[in-house]
């Protein structure tokens, strides 16, 4: 059976002052998604399924469903501000999106396999989704997870700070934790010029510059779908009055380790991760798939 690949595009891109997801970034106007879905297709990925909100999907549906026609079975998600949340709860006071958890939770219906999840404004290489379609096609245990990992040194922007799910592992490679950082940054002023720090409401604390974190490229196995929507349940009743509150992916993670539910197994890639928060983002993005094509990472069209 051949896994199923989620990509979180419903973001609102409100540091990109744009949609990034559809914003073209390779050499014949690619978006980073064409990359992604290449990448997932060469690895043995037999369905996409692109979790968005519903003013997308027109354009969604125009510029990826003839491209992918014949190569990959498509489907759409819509993450909707009330979908799976409690109806005691009644109609919701928020105009942002639950986060990256939550629009998880909505492709419940559209998959049926192991499946992976990632982000649709970053590149992950080839050699990730080579990884981790590996092991949700030969890993059958319903409770192990899995998660290809990056150093933390090498996914910060030049442009501001980052949001990055900092992880801290066992001894055999399995996450202890992970905990959504939302501030990271390399300091550039004073003494500690160039030490990687994330920042809370009591000071900030140093980051090893090879600390593994998540860049939201996860495995899962469908039997989680029910345990994730009982802990979004909970998060909602408990979050109800807070707009700006968001079910992140690590949550749902750290939730399951704790709770004797599942185990993740990290992989720590080599492979070459950028991606884009801030508009001055995009020239270094667009450089860098230009040298993928010329090293021949990629042919010169992907379609």
């Amino acid at each position: 059976m051949q896994p199923t690949l989620l990509i979180l595009a419903a973001g609102i891109g409100s540091r990109y002052g744009g949609i990034k997801q559809l914003d073209q970034f390779g050499p014949n106007g690619e978006t980073i998604i064409d990359y992604s879905l290449y990448d997932a297709i060469r690895a043995g990925f037999g369905k996409v399924v692109f979790i968005i909100r519903e003013e997308l999907r027109k354009d969604f549906e125009e510029i990826f469903l003839p491209k992918l026609a014949g190569k990959i079975e498509v489907d759409f998600a819509i993450q909707a501000l009330d979908s799976y949340v409690p109806e005691e709860l009644g109609t919701i006071q928020r105009t942002k999106p639950w986060g990256t958890g939550h629009a998880m939770l909505c492709a419940w219906e559209q998959t049926d396999t192991p499946f992976a999840v990632i982000n649709a404004d970053d590149f992950y290489g080839q050699e990730a989704f080579r990884i981790l379609a590996d092991f949700l096609v030969t890993n059958t245990d319903d409770a192990m997870q899995a998660l290809v990992g990056y150093e933390v040194q090498n996914t910060l922007s030049d442009y501001g700070s980052v949001s990055r799910g900092v992880c801290d592992l066992n001894a055999d490679e399995t996450l202890s934790s992970v905990i959504e950082r939302t501030k990271i940054y390399r300091q550039s002023e004073g003494d500690d010029a160039g030490q990687i720090v994330f920042e809370e409401a009591n000071g900030l604390t140093v980051l090893a510059p090879d600390t593994p974190v998540s860049m939201n490229f996860w495995g899962f196995k469908p039997a989680v779908f029910p345990l994730v929507e009982e802990q979004f349940a909970d998060y909602a009743r408990a979050n109800y009055n807070a707009p700006k509150a968001e079910f992140y992916i690590p949550t749902i993670m750290t939730n399951l380790i704790q709770r004797n539910q599942g185990q993740c197994q990290v992989f720590r890639s080599q492979s070459e991760w950028f991606g884009v928060t801030y508009p001055d983002d995009k020239p270094l993005v667009q450089a860098s798939f230009k040298r993928l094509h010329e090293e021949g990472k990629y042919p010169e069209r992907l379609w």
